[in-house]
């Protein structure tokens, strides 16, 4: 009987440790989904200043991986890129929703969502999803890679 309450006691002591330990959440996990959701809130708002202050979001060695076109990489090629969109004019505002975001947060967590884009008028010209593999820098949480892709066909 004695060893049976041992037992039971042990058993439960386990469980108790092993519970605490899940449920007590990743600190550099839970500070890269706080840093995405605040860089996803503002993405837009740098994009439309047209001043490379997009720049920020990313690494210096970060890649657009965009559909249909060769990868670009660099900030030379990634801050064209956004000023290159910018004065073809069309998109002045869109939405970054984050659906997942997998890893430990130790230096590399991927992001998985939703992305819109609209006119001046608030008229939808585009909608897809995307990967994002988000880097742990000095300066924080960058994005490392940025893999959108359209929901319709190309034009």
């Amino acid at each position: 009987m004695k060893s049976n309450i041992t037992a039971l006691l042990f058993t439960l002591l386990v469980f108790s440790i092993n519970s605490r330990a899940q449920s007590k959440p990743n600190a550099n996990l839970e500070e890269a989904k706080k840093t995405i959701a605040e860089s996803n809130a503002i993405h837009f708002k740098l994009y439309l200043k047209n001043d490379g202050s997009i720049m920020k979001l990313y690494t210096d060695d970060a890649c657009l991986l965009q559909p249909n076109a060769p990868a670009l990489c660099g900030y030379e090629q990634v801050s064209k890129f956004f000023k290159d969109a910018y004065n073809a004019g069309g998109v002045r505002d869109g939405k970054i929703i984050t659906l997942n975001i997998y890893g430990e947060g130790n230096e590399y967590v991927t992001e998985e969502g939703l992305w819109q884009i609209f006119d001046g008028t608030g008229k939808m010209l585009d909608d897809g999803k995307y990967l994002a593999i988000w880097k742990k820098t000095k300066d924080g949480w960058k994005m490392f890679r940025d893999m959108p892709s359209s929901n319709h066909p190309p034009k």
